[in-house]
């Protein structure tokens, strides 16, 4: 890529950046459905036409908004791992859970699962995420081998995580990531001995 198509894709990636942040801040105001393109473009100081290089509808827009940061949030978690790493739970440290500092770091997006009228798909796929994250990345080893059904036990693991992420993103982020990584190590020592990192394939 040249110097002058990085510049170009580098606007559009910002043009596109101050539209999301309008559609996130908007659906807190408004809620989404009460949302429209010319509100989108007047909150990000942009024309209709720009809106519409980037994206045909609202509808399509807000999907984008919820893929990008949903694949990062899966891409999020392989960062503190190597492929096939064997990690002991009694080792675990605050980087081993860094997506917990992704969803902090981007806590303006993951608020809107506080609204009723938020961001379609959200409230379901979220939760969907973190379980595809057990289910396709990871390998668990029980305390003392206990023999379990593991896709339950992935489940059964991830909705647990997922609520206390929900807690947390509810409560306003009160407890800093460090100590919400602290709580959630802590727990996870009580069901799981090992787990090996397999890897994310997109």
């Amino acid at each position: 890529m040249n110097n002058e198509q990085n510049t170009t894709s580098q606007r559009q990636n910002r043009t596109k950046a101050h539209l999301k942040h309008a559609l996130i801040e908007l659906i807190k105001e408004k809620g989404y459905h009460a949302v429209t393109v010319k509100d989108i473009v007047d909150y990000a100081a942009y024309n209709r036409s720009t809106f519409y290089i980037h994206y045909t509808d609202k509808i399509e827009m807000a999907e984008d908004l919820l893929v990008s940061m949903l694949e990062g949030l899966e891409d999020s978690v392989g960062k503190a791992y190597v492929p096939g790493q064997k990690v002991q739970t009694a080792k675990l440290n605050a980087p081993s859970f860094n997506i917990v500092s992704y969803i902090y770091k981007n806590q303006n997006f993951f608020t809107l699962i506080n609204y009723d009228d938020t961001l379609p798909g959200l409230h379901t796929r979220f939760p969907q995420t973190i379980i595809k994250i057990y289910k396709e990345q990871f390998i668990f080893e029980t305390i003392n081998n206990i023999p379990v059904n593991m896709d339950y036990f992935k489940r059964y693991t991830a909705y647990g995580f997922y609520g206390l992420l929900q807690n947390w993103i509810e409560n306003g982020f009160k407890e800093t990531p460090e100590a919400f990584i602290q709580e959630a190590i802590e727990l996870t020592k009580t069901h799981i001995y090992s787990f090996q990192y397999v890897g994310h394939n997109k």
